[in-house]
């Protein structure tokens, strides 16, 4: 089996973070990869993370990287302000690309590096994470044999980083949005530091309503931003529905939350027609996502997630043997075979930077239409909008450079850990 010759981009401020995630990963696939470098303008930070991953070079300059180790696919793991300079260098130096989210915090931005890779004839892909989870695998595979019947609505609370949640929302409902209406607002916070650890005095939220082809509408929110930050997300249907249920028994590991696939029981429905409220409860069936774990070279393993309905619909980890079965571990393995089959065997991406951009179109249209009055605002979007206007006017002056231009100028630049969009907009 061919192996690609792979190096991160970002070593992270610290081993455990999750760029340490991503190394990891890489090392456990080693039939596909051969992780032989990491960059970090931070010596000290990339060869500790080379030490603690058995990473033989270490660059501080990309050029050096690109001309000298000669990469054949590069993770972007640096802050999300640097994504496009990294990516344009990367394509430029002819090499694949795995991208950390989001594709850019504008649209003008994530369509130059599409652009830019395709002009290259380079592969990019960004590492949407969520709806790669393995219980977000197991939702899409109910859905598609039909158990909810045809979907009807849909309720999303992400608080931190809503593409996330719009991935697994546009993957569930499987079709593309048509208009949001949105609106926003600030309240005052006490006792909180932000995302780069400067004390807080209000935060943004924002929410909206998104409508899909027919009737299928999704009501959202990210809601003001607390010290324990919670998402949730439930699609219902004609015959049952997808979501958080009360009183489920969560025996995953790492789940934070139970979440059950729930069918109208027709027997049932028959016999308490008169008596809707005293018997719902009895008026549904309550199917578990249920973690199978089993044990490989000694070591705890997840085998699959499923729900016992009859067939049982079953998602096995393609993974386990390999040893990953967390919830990131798989959407990073899931990604990184991906681009791998795509560069050995020119196969399709799996997710691909054209849906990382409708994620971030769906938020940017969103604010858009708050910021505009709440008007409701049609997708796909034809001009930039002020939001972006605005994010890119914050990016010169924080940076000192043209957000669409200036590569080598960007290159240079000490990135914030906190991006434009978490000042303009409260983003993540």
């Amino acid at each position: 089996m061919e192996k690609l010759r792979i190096a991160c981009i970002g070593a992270g401020s610290a081993i455990g973070a999750r760029t340490s995630g991503f190394l990891e990963v890489i090392n456990q696939l080693h039939d596909m990869y051969d992780q032989f470098a990491i960059m970090d303008i931070n010596e000290e930070n990339a060869r500790a993370a080379a030490a603690a991953y058995n990473i033989p070079e270490v660059y501080t300059n990309l050029d050096d990287l690109f001309t000298k180790g000669k990469p054949d696919v590069v993770v972007r793991l640096t802050p999300t302000d640097s994504a496009f300079a990294m990516c344009m260098a990367a394509a430029e130096a002819g090499c694949h690309i795995l991208s950390e989210i989001p594709i850019a915090f504008s649209l003008p931005r994530a369509d130059a590096i599409i652009a830019k890779c395709r002009e290259k004839g380079v592969k990019l892909d960004v590492a949407e994470n969520v709806w790669t989870w393995p219980r977000e695998r197991l939702k899409q595979m109910i859905v598609e044999e039909g158990l909810i019947g045809e979907v009807t609505h849909c309720r999303l609370r992400y608080p931190c980083g809503a593409y996330h949640g719009f991935s697994a929302i546009r993957k569930l409902v499987g079709a593309e949005a048509e208009r949001v209406l949105g609106w926003d607002g600030k309240v005052p916070v006490v006792n909180m530091l932000s995302y780069a650890g400067q004390p807080m005095s209000e935060t943004m939220w924002d929410g909206g309503l998104i409508r899909f082809p027919g009737h299928v509408q999704c009501i959202f929110e990210m809601p003001p931003k607390r010290p324990v930050w919670r998402h949730a997300w439930d699609v219902e249907g004609t015959k049952g529905f997808l979501g958080a249920v009360a009183g489920t028994i969560d025996g995953a590991k790492g789940h934070r939350y139970g979440e059950a696939l729930v069918l109208d029981d027709p027997n049932t429905l028959q016999q308490l027609t008169d008596d809707f409220e005293a018997g719902a409860a009895d008026r549904e069936r309550h199917y578990p996502l249920e973690w199978v774990y089993g044990e490989r070279d000694g070591q705890e393993v997840l085998e699959c997630v499923k729900v016992n309905t009859d067939p049982p619909i079953v998602w096995e980890n393609p993974y386990a043997k390999y040893g990953i079965c967390e919830d990131d571990a798989v959407s990073k393995a899931t990604y990184l075979e991906s681009l791998y089959l795509a560069v050995v065997e020119d196969r399709p991406l799996i997710y691909g930077a054209e849906n990382a951009r409708r994620d971030m179109e769906l938020w940017i249209a969103i604010r858009e239409s708050a910021w505009q009055g709440n008007v409701w605002v049609d997708l796909p979007l034809t001009e930039v909008t002020s939001v972006e206007e605005a994010m890119h006017a914050e990016f010169q002056r924080r940076y000192g450079c043209d957000p669409l231009g200036d590569v080598e100028k960007q290159l240079q630049v000490v990135y914030d850990r906190a991006a434009v969009m978490w000042t303009v907009v409260g983003w993540l």
